[in-house]
């Protein structure tokens, strides 16, 4: 059953409506021809018979322990379901993320994720930072402020909730963003087992077993990929175990178990000039007269991590629910490169409490949550020569702790079943302490941010039974992370502050009465302050500065329909989604030496993203999935003197599933990515040292696979 994946959040502060509206009507201009477009689907929908797909309503969305029905969620959230990742290669949450609009996900090569939502990827050079992912019930991001979304096989991904604009609110620091990772679950007893094999090498296997008994419930994956890459030195290999355990030891307690392993280790093949990428898209970074090449030093990231947490829900009363739960990890860190060669050891530990308290009449339901997250991330980093992919001489070896933590409080009224208020806050504190043996020994310090309050009031109004509208005005806030306190330049950078900013945001929700067609908006305006910049020096070393402030004005557009639906036919469905971003995100007060960029374009967000995709689906399970993803041009410098060229990407995947043979079911699929062979990068260096910019993707490549379930 597909299930319409979806986003919302907003409200307008009206102490802020004479600045913000003269620049959403701005912005709603040159694209009004395209909202009446999406809406006019809307007379085709009506038309459409009934039919079994689930009503919208009826869908709700986690939003940690706080379910509400997606049509009247406050929160600008996505659903990515399991339809919706299974209809996407399955090697890689690429093509997934990409799918929802707002959000760009980026692989320089396998293995080596970027995630953006609404264009946070400026202090990204790779990993995720100010946006704030949990897995089930546990923070996957560490109290220094990082996120090894890489080390996770896409099998451990169930649904993915996406929470855009910040949600520092309830999720802590972050100014992107919040996404929650729900692993599958265990709806029945089942063993299953895939493999896919494609171009360049590319083979990846999946197993896993569930089981269900009257209280207690287990599941173990298991999954191994590897790939050869695209390019020289891009070749990427993971070993990945996960386990997770439930136990209901009572009508009231339930009690939980998560743990995953995951040995990741890819090849960096490094950015390429122009001239470069016109010679041979394939190659890694050469050698230059005084610096050495990717291959000859074999730069490489080698990803050791092992996480666990241990979580316990319990109904006090019918009003009253208390959760709490424990989370640890461990990771060993290497990555050669070419100027150097670091070693890092981090662990984490920490917790997440709330008290939960539930009543509701007939025409009125108040919930409120009380709670407090806490965690500490020690790191101890080396760096040395590398000579050939082996470590050397010391270069610095440094000692930090990061601390993170903050009390929240949320109260949703839902008066009349019509209008849902969420008045929400958080207050956050962080510090880091840091010490160094080498070159220089210095005695242990601190640094203490402030204090920081971050509100969030929004609300959502039925119109009517399928149309709402909804508005939010919230607040963000993100701390210098410790890879931008300590980079790769060895230094310890006191001088970072953290970036924070207002958003404000409308938007809209409609579906037909019978469930063929839904439509999405969102509106927002995005004031960030002291937004973080990465910087390179010339040895690619990086640094990072606060680039003053940015000025993100966007509009989301979110259109689902059916247009056939009916099992006695040849083509029994037929569905068509479309998602459009505007991305019209400008610095401003940027000064950077004796350059100033304020009115620039910023760096590494496209203007225009259009993505399609139409869904056929026919009798005996079989199915054909193609997608289109229309990407315009990206600056690559903050100066906007350097572009990636715009590109259509064409995906396609075809199969049968539900292949019976006895107890066995079996799902046989093939597909084709880039079938338009485009040259392009999917990741590009932003602001490198000089002109290596651009990490060349793969052109047309095909994989096929085989699952199987008992």
């Amino acid at each position: 059953m597909n299930t319409i994946a979806t986003d919302a959040q907003n409200m307008l502060n009206l102490s802020a409506k004479s600045v913000a509206k003269p620049s959403i009507l701005i912005l709603l201009k040159p694209n009004l021809t395209l909202l009446f477009t999406l809406f006019s689907f809307t007379c085709l929908a009506q038309s459409i018979k009934p039919d079994s797909v689930k009503k919208l309503s009826e869908v709700s969305v986690k939003g940690y322990y706080n379910h509400q029905p997606l049509l009247r969620s406050v929160s600008a959230v996505n659903l990515v379901d399991s339809s919706a990742i299974r209809n996407q290669q399955i090697s890689s949450l690429v093509s997934t993320f990409n799918s929802v609009p707002g959000v760009r996900m980026e692989e320089r090569s396998p293995g080596s994720y970027r995630l953006s939502l609404r264009g946070s990827l400026l202090r990204s050079p790779f990993g995720i930072r100010n946006i704030k992912i949990y897995v089930d019930d546990f923070p996957l991001t560490d109290a220094g402020g990082n996120t090894y979304l890489n080390a996770l096989d896409v099998t451990a991904v169930g649904t993915i909730e996406i929470y855009k604009g910040p949600e520092a609110s309830i999720f802590g620091a972050n100014t992107g963003g919040a996404v929650l990772i729900n692993p599958p679950g265990v709806a029945q007893n089942e063993i299953s087992a895939s493999a896919i094999t494609g171009s360049y090498g590319l083979f990846h296997q999946t197993a896993d077993i569930k089981h269900r008994f009257k209280n207690y419930s287990f599941s173990f994956t298991e999954g191994y990929q590897k790939s050869d890459g695209f390019r020289q030195n891009s070749a990427m290999d993971r070993k990945y175990f996960q386990t997770m355990h439930q136990w209901n030891y009572s009508t009231a307690g339930s009690l939980k178990a998560f743990a995953f392993y995951s040995d990741l280790a890819y090849s960096t093949p490094g950015g390429l000039t122009a001239t470069q990428l016109d010679q041979d898209p394939k190659l890694a970074r050469p050698a230059t007269p005084t610096i050495p090449g990717a291959i000859s030093q074999q730069a490489a990231i080698y990803n050791k991590t092992i996480f666990g947490g241990l979580s316990n829900s319990y109904q006090i009363n019918t009003h009253f629910k208390h959760v709490i739960a424990l989370f640890t990890s461990y990771t060993d860190f290497k990555n050669p490169f070419i100027t150097n060669y670091e070693k890092r050891y981090e662990s984490t530990l920490g917790l997440r409490t709330f008290l939960d308290y539930a009543r509701e009449n007939e025409d009125f339901k108040f919930n409120a949550q009380v709670g407090l997250e806490s965690s500490a991330t020690k790191s101890q980093i080396n760096n040395f020569n590398n000579n050939g992919g082996e470590a050397t001489a010391m270069q610095a070896s440094d000692r930090l702790k990061a601390s993170q933590d903050f009390a929240y409080l949320r109260l949703n009224f839902d008066i009349n079943s019509k209008l849902l208020i969420e008045l929400a806050s958080s207050l956050n504190f962080y510090k880091y302490q840091y010490e160094s043996y080498f070159p220089v020994a210095i005695a242990s310090q601190q640094r203490k941010f402030d204090a920081q309050f971050m509100p969030k009031v929004a609300l959502s109004y039925l119109l009517t039974n399928d149309f709402s509208v909804r508005a939010s005005v919230s607040k963000g806030y993100s701390p210098p992370t410790i890879a931008e306190v300590r980079s790769s330049d060895n230094n310890i950078n006191n001088n970072l502050q953290a970036e924070s900013g207002w958003n404000y945001e409308l938007g809209l929700r409609y579906k037909t009465k019978n469930n063929r067609f839904y439509a999405n908006g969102n509106i927002f305006l995005y004031q960030l302050k002291d937004a973080i910049v990465r910087r390179l020096n010339q040895n690619d070393a990086e640094y990072f500065i606060n680039a003053g402030g940015t000025k993100q004005e966007g509009i989301e557009l979110e259109t689902a329909i059916w247009i056939i639906r009916n099992p006695s036919s040849f083509l029994t469905g037929l569905q068509l989604r479309s998602n459009y971003t505007f991305s019209h995100f400008r610095f401003e007060d940027f000064v950077s030496g004796n350059t100033a960029y304020s009115g620039n374009k910023l760096t590494g967000v496209p203007e225009n993203i259009l993505l399609t995709s139409l869904e056929f689906n026919f009798p005996k399970a079989f199915y054909l999935f193609v997608q289109h993803n229309y990407t315009s041009t990206i600056p690559l410098n903050d100066a906007n003197t350097v572009f990636a060229k715009r590109y259509h990407l064409i995906e396609a995947k075809a199969g049968i599933r539900n292949l019976r043979i006895s107890k066995t079911h079996l799902e046989v699929f093939a597909g084709v990515n880039n079938l338009l062979n485009v040259n392009y990068s999917l990741g590009n260096d932003l602001n490198a040292a000089n002109g290596r910019y651009f990490n060349p993707a793969a052109g047309i490549n095909f994989y096929t696979g085989l699952t199987v379930k008992l």
